[in-house]
């Protein structure tokens, strides 16, 4: 989540209101998901929101030029699986062009180049077929994912913009309160900490004739604060920080714990977050780790982050309080 102010201030929601444009989408996706979360939570199920991808920052109103960050939306979407095959039923908010759930393991391929055309003719005649060679183990993919969608188990929301996505964060919690302590957010976008204010915002594309380009940023309010304390306080909620100084990074994290009370950081380091993170709550420290091992069999360190989370969210709806 991106970072901003003293948390406790009261004025976050009220910027966001003021200085972030409301998607024209937003009401109806909100219904959507609070239908969502309730069809589930009466069948007794988990239902986690998992935020997934980078957001774009515009420099101008009429957008030619934006400033973005690094994140593919791999620990998101490759979460989201593992958390469909623990029990829980998933919205999966995340990043326009983000890599989605399974659709990622093939995120490198050229689709044209795995498919191939049976029988003579032109035009739409022939049969379609695929070169599993191209595709390794799509049809177990294709029948997990066919199961997924028709038990209606994954809601994708979309989000391009950090406007967008801070506005749907909001709707996703609201909508999601309804359920209390069933409700789990699993914040893994990587969101923008700087932002332009529309007011302060060119309105045409920057000239490069214009000489070097200096631009003053505003910090970008955290919403971490009202989601726990006012949006769904009844929620588990887990942040993810990401460091490039190792040295920092479980300071860091215990200072989000201590400041905003929620449940679990998933601390990580740029350069070793696929094979190693730690999972930190406030009474607890969890490495956890891939061996050459594990990396050779295709385990997947989501997959020990989520069975770790999923085990202290099942402790967290059974603890009086």
């Amino acid at each position: 989540m991106a970072g901003a102010e003293t948390p406790a201030s009261p004025t976050a929601e009220g910027r966001l209101a003021e200085e972030f444009a409301v998607p024209s989408q937003v009401e109806a996706v909100r219904v959507q998901m609070a239908e969502f979360a309730r069809r589930h939570g009466s069948a007794g199920r988990r239902v986690v929101l998992i935020t997934s991808g980078g957001t774009k920052v515009p420099l101008e109103s009429r957008t030619v030029r934006f400033l973005d960050n690094f994140s593919s939306g791999r620990r998101g979407a490759t979460s989201a699986e593992h958390f469909l095959d623990s029990g829980y039923a998933v919205i999966f908010l995340h990043r326009h062009r983000s890599l989605y759930p399974y659709a990622r393991l093939y995120a490198g391929v050229n689709l044209l180049d795995a498919l191939r055309v049976e029988g003579e003719g032109e035009g739409d005649s022939g049969r379609v077929t695929v070169d599993q060679g191209a595709l390794p183990g799509i049809t177990a993919v294709l029948r997990r994912y066919a199961a997924v969608k028709e038990a209606g188990l994954l809601l994708p929301v979309e989000f391009s913009t950090l406007s967008e996505y801070l506005h749907l964060l909001k709707a996703a919690a609201q909508a999601l309160s309804s359920i209390g302590s069933s409700a789990m957010f699993y914040l893994a976008a990587a969101v923008s900490d700087f932002y332009i204010p529309a007011s302060e915002m060119p309105e045409h594309k920057i000239q490069s004739s214009n000489g070097p380009l200096q631009i003053s940023m505003k910090m970008v309010p955290k919403m971490l604060s009202p989601l726990v304390k006012d949006w769904a306080p009844e929620a588990f909620v887990i942040s993810f920080k990401l460091e490039t100084d190792p040295s920092i990074l479980l300071e860091r994290a215990r200072r989000a714990l201590d400041t905003y009370r929620h449940q679990a950081v998933v601390a990580n380091v740029l350069d070793t977050r696929r094979g190693y993170v730690v999972v930190v709550t406030p009474s607890t420290q969890d490495e956890l780790s891939l061996t050459e091992d594990d990396v050779h069999r295709g385990v997947e360190i989501e997959e020990r982050i989520v069975s770790k989370l999923s085990a202290a969210h099942g402790e967290f709806i059974a603890t009086p309080r």
